[in-house]
């Protein structure tokens, strides 16, 4: 008998196979070529570019031969000019979209003043000044990727935006230029994460380091952390479908194919209320991947995830919030009732009709989600990713701020802190003079 494309599992089951977003091997082989460009700058970033295939020397043959390492802005408005018109109105489209939920986001934020004894405390919101966006490339270009972190970053406010993406495809460039970004690094790995860290030829060191990437990308995201911020430490993709014996079994395949054809690694999972679905599923799987020209991934992945039974709609919720996925597609005839009741996910997609790929595609929230779990503990990428909330104190009235001064000296004895009671307690003394 052949085994299953999607395995029957239990929730512990894929909890105890999910995998680390860093492992120790990418850890050790990214460590030496972050600090390399670290230390030696453009001409580490260029040597590794090289070796790598992301560019090749001047006279060189191949992939990548002649391409610049670099691309300014001039460069990205050229290779948007040389788009065809029906190419550059659809990444505009989706461009647009992107960037008004990010807008609608921004507008949420407001700054807060209130009053304390003798004076305000409030707070302002700021954006970073510089973000660096990394777009994979190596298995498929992927513009949206641009568009999702770049167009969020200037919505943001963020000054200086530099996108990462080895061997860029026109598309990329020109979806960088629609984005207002600055220039594009024609790099990926963990070299090109450093080069944005630290700074590299016309790139200065970012303040933030957003966006996917592969296992390398990741190791270096997490190496170049305590130098500057970054998003998130994102594993391979994720999509569990939680669906009952309305869903069809067609639609659920499709899915669950196209998380799977994004990387091997890849985890697509069915949580299913009806029992027969998962065969149903398993046949329309088989159907679809004959044709399909990323079968051989899909199917390394799909070994990956696996169905789930559940007996009630409450034990596929908490199953549900168990994996707590990146994306999480409720195709459940009452969808919408359900959706408030599940707690962890990256993104939510309520019905058959809002498609997971429709979220990856630019309906307007972001698709840089938390993988791993991580979805219990933190959001996607946003506007609020680039922006900072900053505080500040202003004391006018000093004597009537004396019941705030004299529980800050309380406190600084209560802590054993005597040089902090007596700093507050010289602005007692101010009083008099």
């Amino acid at each position: 008998m052949n085994a299953r494309l999607l395995p029957l599992r239990s929730v512990p089951e894929l909890a105890r196979r999910r995998r680390d977003p860093v492992s120790k091997q990418a850890l050790a082989e990214a460590a030496p070529i972050v600090d390399a460009v670290r230390t030696g700058g453009e001409a580490a970033l260029r040597e590794y570019a090289e070796r790598f295939g992301d560019v090749r020397p001047e006279g060189g043959a191949g992939a990548g031969a002649g391409a610049p390492l670099f691309y300014d802005r001039a460069a990205l408005r050229e290779a948007l000019a040389r788009l065809p018109a029906g190419d550059r109105a659809r990444l505009e489209r989706v461009a647009e979209r992107i960037r008004g939920f990010a807008e609608a986001q921004y507008r949420a934020l407001c700054p807060v003043a209130v009053s304390v004894p003798g004076g305000v405390a409030e707070h302002q919101i700021a954006p970073v000044e510089r973000a660096g966006c990394y777009a994979p490339g190596g298995r498929y270009p992927l513009p949206s990727s641009v568009l999702m972190t770049a167009v969020t970053a200037r919505v943001a406010g963020v000054r200086d935006v530099w996108v990462a993406s080895p061997k860029p495809h026109a598309l990329s460039l020109a979806a960088a230029a629609i984005a207002g970004a600055d220039g594009v690094l024609a790099a990926g790995g963990a070299h090109a994460i450093a080069a944005l860290a630290y700074g590299a030829g016309p790139i200065a060191p970012r303040d933030i380091i957003v966006g996917p990437g592969n296992r390398y990308v990741t190791a270096a995201k997490q190496l170049v952390a305590g130098a500057v911020a970054i998003d998130m430490l994102a594993g391979p993709s994720e999509l569990t479908v939680f669906a009952d014996d309305g869903a069809d079994p067609g639609t659920v395949a499709a899915d669950l194919l196209a998380q799977a054809e994004h990387d091997p690694d890849a985890v697509p999972v069915l949580v299913a209320l009806d029992p027969r679905l998962p065969d149903r599923v398993e046949t329309e799987l088989t159907r679809q991947l004959g044709d399909l020209p990323s079968a051989a991934i899909a199917r390394a992945a799909l070994a990956n995830g696996g169905a789930v039974l559940v007996a009630s709609l409450d034990e596929g919720i908490a199953a549900c919030d168990a994996i707590a996925p990146e994306h999480l597609q409720l195709e459940l005839r009452d969808a919408a009732a359900v959706a408030p009741r599940l707690g962890h996910y990256g993104a939510l997609f309520v019905g058959a009709g809002a498609a997971e790929v429709l979220g990856d595609y630019g309906a307007g929230p972001n698709h840089v989600l938390p993988t791993g779990g991580t979805a219990r503990s933190t959001g996607g990428l946003s506007v609020y990713t680039f922006l900072r909330v900053r505080t500040w104190l202003r004391i006018d009235d000093r004597a009537a701020a004396v019941p705030l001064i004299e529980d800050a000296i309380w406190l600084g004895r209560a802590e054993g802190l005597e040089a902090h009671a007596r700093a507050a307690e010289r602005r007692l003394g101010t009083l008099s003079s």
